[in-house]
This record gives C-alpha cells, structure tokens and sequence, in this order.
C-alpha cells in the first residue's frame, strides 16, 4: 500500500534472498559456516539453512552476524538511489536484531492474531504449521514490539488496513 502512495519500499527478506544469489563472498561464508549441503544446483538451500538455524540459536546468531550486516549495506545503498519523501524497510525481525539498529527514523510495527499469521504464511511458502509457529514463536511478540514503535497497523480483517496506512503515510510526510 505505501508503495501504491509513491513510496519506495524495500523489503528485506527478498533483498536478502537476493544477496544468497548475487553475493559469492557470503554465501562461501554461509557454505563455510553451515556445510557443503547449504548449496544446490549453485544455489542457497534455503530449507537446508532453516533446518540447521532455526533449531540452534547460537547458530542462528553467527549467520545473522554475516547476514545483517550485508542486508544493512545493501539497503544503505539502495536508499541513496530511492525516491520519494521517506522510504520504508520491510523487516519482520527489525527491532529484534541489534545489527539492524538504528537504520529507521521512526518504527512501524503491522500486527496480526498468531493463527492469521500462521495461515498466510502457509499459503505463501511450503512450511508446516509446526514450522510456521516456531519461527513465529522465534520472534518477538507483538505487544513488545509495539511497545517500540511510532505507529501501528492492525492487519487482521476487522480493521480496514487502507485507512490505517493512508493515517501512517500523512503522520509520516508531516514528521519529515
């Protein structure tokens, strides 16, 4: 929505996909780090990188450590080249990770009830209810990260989402 009002958006977990294919400097830290079955066919084995971290957080933690700082870099990057008033990162874990600190002006946090977050990502990705609440269970709730932010939308069917982001999108030119 905010990129149908003119506002360049970069979302985080594609621009991070995108560095597993374009930077070979990273994923031959990953290959080093997780094993020689990270890599397919040329490329990164994304459900063989989420069964190995995804149940070790120290591991976790050591491939965020070469990740994060790639993501912030790439952003970095990417905004200089960005239109508009303001930009927005989409990051589902942004508050979470202190590699990601301090990038954002302001923080807007979208919430939703657990089991409607459960049934879109099964809808979008392969996973298994058991993984999709795991990695939900991983991160933050939502209570905690609203606590940290500007604003908030609430993505759950009874609240009209437009009127919410067209609220965020005026208070947002108005605090520039």
């Amino acid at each position: 929505m905010f990129a149908a009002l003119g506002i360049a958006v970069y979302d985080a977990d594609t621009r991070t996909k995108r560095l597993y294919d374009m930077d070979s400097q990273l994923l031959e830290s990953l290959v080093d780090l997780l094993g020689d079955g990270l890599v397919r066919d040329g490329r990164l084995d994304r459900q063989y990188m989420a069964a190995r971290i995804f149940s070790d957080k120290e591991l976790l933690t050591e491939v965020e450590s070469l990740v994060y700082p790639k993501v912030r870099e790439d952003f970095e990057a990417w905004r200089t080249r960005a239109d508009g008033p303001f930009v927005i990162m989409e990051s589902a874990v942004y508050l979470e990770k202190p590699l990601l600190a301090g990038m954002a002006d302001k923080v807007l946090t979208v919430t939703c009830p657990e089991e409607t977050r459960v049934e879109r990502v099964m809808l979008r990705s392969p996973m298994s209810r058991q993984q999709v609440v795991e990695r939900i269970h991983n991160q933050w709730p939502d209570s905690r990260r609203t606590a940290l932010s500007d604003y908030v939308v609430v993505s759950d069917f009874r609240h009209p989402l437009l009127p919410q982001v067209y609220e965020v999108y005026v208070k947002m030119k108005e605090d520039i």
